[in-house]
């Protein structure tokens, strides 16, 4: 299964022109608060940069492949928080772990993963490594708030439902990150972008940011 370029349609009871508006509304708003957290970040982004150059002296960002609205695809940034072969370190280990393979295939998580370095570790607590993605809202790729963006193998999961995926521009943060994070199943995960976008409106978008500065406090769901 796959979505291509072509125009989704509004998620269900919205008009078109209701759709646009809102959106248009949400876009204007990702650009001035994203730009305004890019240059209040910037200085610990330079010192996260400095300790990652001096540890191992790999990449600095990392980029994946992301599906965004209406299937465009679009390199997601963040602070690289794995090894260098994170892909072979990844496939020896889930030779090795029979209960490793099946937590992967079902989540596509690890919850002791040997890919992550120990910087990578504490910037996956604290969100610190999703930073960079502040240039995504800022390009249109991403919105602060939306459903987590996703790689063409996980399109399979959402089904019927990729459409409401689709429909928007991926988040930073979002329903999901909220309400329970790597605590939350994929089905449930699917169900919840599906019902962010059904029900999307600004005042909901503000909540979800407001929430999103208690989890990553609390570090509710990280890993």
């Amino acid at each position: 299964m796959s979505i291509t370029n072509a125009e989704v349609g509004p998620p269900d009871g919205q008009s078109n022109s209701g759709t646009k508006r809102g959106l248009g509304t949400k876009r204007t708003f990702d650009v001035m608060v994203a730009t305004a957290m890019l240059l209040f970040a910037l200085p610990a982004m330079f010192f996260i940069a400095v300790i990652m150059f001096s540890t191992d002296r790999g990449p600095i960002l990392f980029s994946h492949e992301r599906i965004g609205q209406n299937g465009k695809r679009f390199r997601c940034l963040k602070f690289r928080s794995m090894v260098v072969d994170s892909q072979e370190a990844l496939r020896r280990h889930l030779e090795l772990f029979p209960q490793a393979r099946a937590e992967w295939e079902a989540t596509q998580k690890l919850r002791d993963d040997p890919r992550i370095t120990p910087l990578g570790r504490f910037l996956r607590v604290t969100s610190l490594d999703e930073l960079p993605q502040l240039i995504n809202v800022i390009k249109g790729d991403m919105s602060l708030v939306g459903p987590r963006p996703i790689v063409q193998d996980e399109v399979v999961r959402y089904a019927d439902q990729i459409e409401h995926y689709a429909a928007v521009r991926p988040g930073i943060t979002g329903l999901w990150q909220v309400s329970g994070r790597s605590d939350v199943d994929y089905e449930q995960r699917v169900q919840l972008d599906t019902l962010y976008v059904r029900e999307w409106s600004f005042i909901g978008d503000l909540v979800i940011m407001l929430k999103t500065v208690k989890v990553v406090v609390l570090r509710t769901g990280s890993r």
